[in-house]
C-alpha cells in the first residue's frame, strides 16, 4: 500500500515531470510531492505552466498547509520542502544541501519519516548528485523506488548518481513510469 508519491528531479526534468502531471486524472488517490530544482529568483511561470498541463491540481504550498490526496506540491523556489508527520508541509531556508535549496534529498528524508515504506520515490534527469542519498536511504526502508533510465535522461548525472548507490525497485523510461503510476488507481490503493 502507497500513500504518496514523492518525485525529485534537476537539469533536463521539467518537460518530463510535465508529462507525468498531464497523464493524471483527477481521480488519482495519492499527494504526489515535487522537489525541483530551479532559479531561486524566478517566482512566477513555473508552478502555472504546470498546472496548465497537469491533471490534478499543482500547488506552491506555504509552509504548515496540509496536503491531500489527488494533489501535487511543488517545493517553492529556494526553499527546502519537508513532509511532516501532522500530515502538513513545512518549509524551510536552512543552508543548500548538495548546492541545492530545495533539496531533494531532505524531501525524501521527510517522506521516509512520514510513510516509512509506503511511498514511491522517483528521481528524475538532474545535473548534480542530489536525490542519490535520499534514494538509497528510502530503498533501505522498503519503499518502492523508481529512478529514470540513464539513457533516456537529458542530464544522467543524478540518475546515475543514484544507480551507483543502491539497487533500486525499477529504472524506467518517463512512459513507463507514467503507466506504472496509472496502475495505482486500482482500489488496493489507500490515499492518506
Amino acid at each position: 500500500m502507497y500513500r504518496a508519491v514523492v518525485i525529485g528531479g534537476s537539469a533536463g526534468s521539467f518537460q518530463e515531470v510535465i508529462k507525468i502531471l498531464g497523464a493524471l486524472s483527477p481521480t488519482f488517490p495519492l499527494p504526489v510531492f515535487l522537489c525541483l530544482h530551479r532559479l531561486k529568483n524566478v517566482r512566477s511561470g513555473f508552478v502555472e505552466t504546470m498546472a496548465l498541463k497537469s491533471g490534478i491540481p499543482v500547488i506552491e504550498p506555504y509552509s504548515k498547509d496540509s496536503f491531500e490526496g489527488g494533489k501535487a506540491y511543488l517545493a517553492p523556489a529556494n526553499y527546502h520542502m519537508y513532509i511532516g508527520q501532522d500530515h502538513c508541509i513545512h518549509l524551510s531556508v536552512e543552508e543548500p544541501h548538495q548546492h541545492s535549496r530545495p533539496s531533494i534529498d531532505l524531501t525524501f528524508f521527510s517522506a521516509i519519516e512520514t510513510f516509512g515504506k509506503e511511498f514511491i520515490a522517483i528521481l528524475l534527469s538532474g545535473a548534480n548528485r542530489d536525490g542519490a542519498a535520499g534514494i538509497r536511504k528510502a530503498a533501505e526502508k522498503g519503499a518502492l523506488t523508481i529512478v529514470q533510465d540513464p539513457a533516456t535522461a537529458e542530464v544522467p548525472v543524478m540518475v546515475q548518481a543514484a544507480l551507483q548507490t543502491t539497487k533500486v525497485s525499477h529504472v524506467m523510461t518517463v512512459p513507463q513510469i507514467i503507466d506504472f503510476l496509472l496502475s495505482l488507481q486500482e482500489p488496493k490503493i489507500s490515499a492518506v
